[in-house]
């Protein structure tokens, strides 16, 4: 009787360390870690001018709706092929959200920000 009140209260400290020990946790640390990430970018803010230096397949950046993009990483592997390039170092908001792109593109895009556009 002595073993089994042991054991049910070794198992039953073994489930309390797994439920309580914050890296077996799903707490959405890591959405908190991504949007801290993106408040830190949200504070560089780039000029229309700025933005349209970044025009070329090796230096790639689009804004999209009043948010700047570094896509530079991306350029090569778009299924669009050079249409990303169309409006490199301007404004993609109207083809950014045409009818060719997949909604995924649009949690893909976050991956890709680096601050917004000076108004």
């Amino acid at each position: 009787m002595v073993l089994l009140v042991g054991l049910t209260l070794l198992l039953g400290l073994f489930l309390a360390v797994l439920l309580f020990n914050p890296r077996h946790r799903k707490s959405g640390h890591k959405a908190k870690a991504q949007a801290s990430l993106n408040v830190d970018k949200a504070s560089k803010s780039y000029s229309k001018t700025e933005v349209s230096l970044h025009n070329k397949r090796t230096d790639c950046w689009i804004i999209i709706k009043n948010k700047v993009y570094d896509v530079t990483s991306y350029v090569e592997e778009h299924p669009g092929g050079d249409s990303i390039l169309v409006h490199a170092g301007d404004d993609s908001t109207e083809g950014f959200f045409g009818p060719q792109h997949a909604t995924r593109v649009f949690d893909m895009i976050e991956d890709f920000y680096i601050g917004d556009l000076e108004q």
